[in-house]
C-alpha cells in the first residue's frame, strides 16, 4: 500500500484530496492539526507518532524531525530497503506539505518578533527538500491547486508522470526558497532587530514564470512575464484576459498597460487614461466613465491612435462604442458589461484586460540595474499633498483653479521627468515629458495645448530652476502652476510669477519619474 504523508496549515481542499487518495489504494500519513481534520471527516489516518513510535514534544515544535519519516521519504527504491526496514519505515511515496504562514503574519503591522518567530517552520521544509531531492520515485505537493493534476494521473495511470514530479519539484524549491528568503529579509530588517536601519540586509525575490514573451522592446530582444503569486489588488499579474482570441500582451503592452493603469486608479472620481510609451498623452475626469474616456481620448486625438486605455469604473455599452472608433492596443478597466465586452470583441487584436477591482495594494518598487538593484517604495501621494500645498504668490488661486490644480499635480506624478502636465478643468491640455531641461517640456506642452493652454493650470514635478518655465506658459496663457519648490532661484521664480499674475501653489513634494 502505497503511503502519503500530509501535513498541511493551509486546508484548502484537503479532504476531499485525502478521500480520494485512501480511494486510490493510499494509506493516510499524517500529524497534528492536519491528522484532527482528517477523523473529525471520517478519513482513515495513521498518526506520525504512532508511524515512528515517538511522540510529539516542545508543543509540536517536533514532530516530524524522524529517521523513520525522512528516511520513508529518501528512500532510493531496492537501494535502501534494506536499510529503512532496519529502521522500521517504509517507503513514502506522496508528501503533501505547506508551510506555517510566515509571511502572512509578516504582513500584519501588529505581529510581534515573538511572533514571527514561532512561525518559522522547521519540519514542513525538510519534508519539502527531501521529497523534491527524491522526485525520482516521490511526488511534492506545495500547493493545492496541484491536487487535481495528480489524482488525474493516479486514476489515470497509477502513477504520477515523472515530468509532473520534476516540475513539483521545482515548484517545492522555489517555494522554500521564497520562504527563507522572506525569513531572512525579516530577521535582517528593523521589524526583528531594532538596530538594524529600516531596509533588510538580505532581499530576495520570487516570481513564476506566466509565459514567453514573443520579443521584448525590440525583436532581437528575449523576454518573458514572471508573476508574483503573492502580488495583492489590481495588478496585470491577476488581470484576465476577456478579448483577442487570446492574443497575448507584448513586453511594451505591459510598460503601457502598468503605467495606463495605476494613473486612471489614482483617482476616485470616474476616470481615463490614455497612454503611450508610459505616458498619458491624455486624462480626464467626467461624471461617467463614458464622458472620462471621451474627453482623454479628444485631449490628443492624433497620439491616441495605437494607445493604451485605462478606465476605473466598469465599462459600459456606450463607452465601448467610443472605444471601438479607435485603433487601440489594449482596454484595462475593472470589468466589461455583456454588452460592451460583445462589442469589444469584435474589434480585431484588442487586448481587453479585467482586474476585479481598482485598489492597487502598497508595495515597492524594484528596478534592475548593471550589477544589482534598486528597491524603493512606491509613489502614492499626490491628492493629499494638494490640501496642504501653500500659496506663495500675491494671488491665490481661485477654487476652481485650486481643483484643476489637483487633477494635474496627480497627472503629473505619472509622467516621465522632466515632467510638465497643462490641465483645463478636469482634463489634460498638453502635457510635456521626458526631456533633459524643464523649459523645453513647458515648450511642448504649451506646443501641444494650442489655444487651449489659454486659462489652464500647469502641474511640474521638480521645481523651476529659472523664471523662464513660468515666463513661458504666462505667454501660453497659463493662470496658475504647483510644483514642489526648493530652487535657490525661488524668490526670482515667484517674482515672475507675481508680475505675470500667475498663482503658484509649493507642494513641498517632488515626483521625479525616470
Amino acid at each position: 500500500m502505497p503511503i502519503a504523508l500530509l501535513s498541511v496549515t493551509d486546508k484548502t481542499d484537503l479532504v476531499p484530496f485525502a478521500r480520494e487518495l485512501v480511494t486510490l489504494g493510499f494509506e493516510i500519513l499524517s500529524s497534528g492539526g492536519t491528522a484532527r481534520a482528517l477523523r473529525d471527516e471520517d478519513v482513515p489516518v495513521t498518526t506520525v507518532e504512532d508511524y515512528t513510535g515517538s511522540p510529539e514534544v516542545m508543543d509540536g515544535r517536533v514532530k516530524t524531525l524522524h529517521p523513520r519519516v525522512h528516511g520513508g521519504i529518501l528512500s532510493r527504491g531496492e537501494r535502501d530497503e534494506g536499510e529503512l526496514e532496519r529502521l522500521g519505515g517504509r517507503a513514502i511515496d506522496l508528501v503533501v506539505v505547506n508551510l506555517y504562514p510566515f509571511e502572512t503574519v509578516l504582513a500584519r503591522p501588529e505581529a510581534t518578533p515573538e511572533q514571527l518567530i514561532e512561525n518559522i517552520d522547521i519540519g514542513g521544509p525538510s519534508m519539502i527538500r527531501s521529497a523534491a531531492k527524491n522526485h525520482a520515485r516521490v511526488t511534492v505537493v506545495v500547493d493545492s491547486s496541484d491536487y487535481p493534476a495528480v489524482l488525474r494521473e493516479l486514476r489515470e495511470h497509477r502513477a504520477v508522470s515523472i515530468a509532473t514530479r520534476r516540475r513539483l519539484a521545482a515548484k517545492a524549491f522555489a517555494r522554500t526558497a521564497a520562504y527563507d528568503g522572506a525569513i531572512a529579509g525579516a530577521l535582517s530588517s528593523k521589524r526583528v532587530d531594532e538596530h538594524e536601519a529600516d531596509a533588510a540586509r538580505f532581499l530576495s525575490l520570487s516570481y513564476e514564470r506566466g509565459y514567453s514573451l514573443r520579443y521584448g522592446e525590440n525583436p532581437h530582444q528575449k523576454a518573458s512575464f514572471y508573476v508574483d503569486a503573492n502580488a495583492k489588488g489590481a495588478s496585470l499579474a491577476h488581470a484576465s484576459s476577456l478579448g483577442a482570441e487570446g492574443k497575448e500582451l507584448s513586453y511594451n503592452n505591459f510598460l503601457d498597460a502598468d503605467a495606463a493603469m495605476k494613473l486612471a486608479y489614482d483617482f476616485l472620481l470616474p476616470a481615463a487614461a490614455v497612454i503611450k510609451h508610459t505616458n498619458p498623452c491624455g486624462v480626464s475626469l467626467g461624471n461617467n466613465i463614458e464622458e472620462a474616456y471621451l474627453l482623454a481620448r479628444e485631449a490628443d486625438r492624433i497620439s491616441a491612435f495605437g494607445g493604451i486605455v485605462a478606465l476605473n469604473r466598469e465599462v459600459d455599452e456606450a463607452t465601448a462604442k467610443l472605444l471601438h472608433e479607435t485603433f487601440l492596443e489594449c482596454v484595462i478597466a475593472p470589468s466589461y458589461a455583456k454588452g460592451a465586452l460583445e462589442l469589444l470583441r469584435t474589434k480585431k487584436n484588442l487586448r481587453i484586460l479585467a482586474t476585479q477591482g481598482t485598489t492597487i495594494a502598497p508595495s515597492t518598487e524594484v528596478r534592475s540595474i548593471a550589477g544589482g538593484v534598486l528597491v524603493q517604495a512606491i509613489d502614492r501621494v499626490a491628492s493629499d499633498e494638494m490640501k496642504a500645498a501653500r500659496v506663495v504668490t500675491k494671488r491665490a488661486p481661485t477654487e476652481s483653479e485650486m481643483n484643476s490644480l489637483g487633477f494635474v499635480w496627480t497627472v503629473t506624478k505619472h509622467v516621465k521627468s522632466n515632467a510638465i502636465v497643462l490641465a483645463s478643468d478636469r482634463t489634460t491640455v498638453g502635457v510635456g515629458a521626458g526631456q533633459m531641461s524643464r523649459i523645453d517640456s513647458v515648450r511642448i506642452a504649451c506646443e501641444k495645448a494650442g489655444e487651449k493652454a489659454k486659462g489652464a493650470v500647469l502641474g511640474s514635478d521638480a521645481f523651476f530652476p529659472f523664471p523662464d518655465g513660468v515666463e513661458l506658459a504666462a505667454r501660453a496663457g497659463v493662470v496658475a502652476i504647483a510644483q514642489p519648490g526648493g530652487s535657490v532661484k525661488d524668490p526670482e521664480v515667484i517674482a515672475a510669477a507675481d508680475r505675470l499674475g500667475i498663482a503658484m501653489v509649493f507642494t513641498g513634494f517632488r515626483h521625479f519619474k525616470h
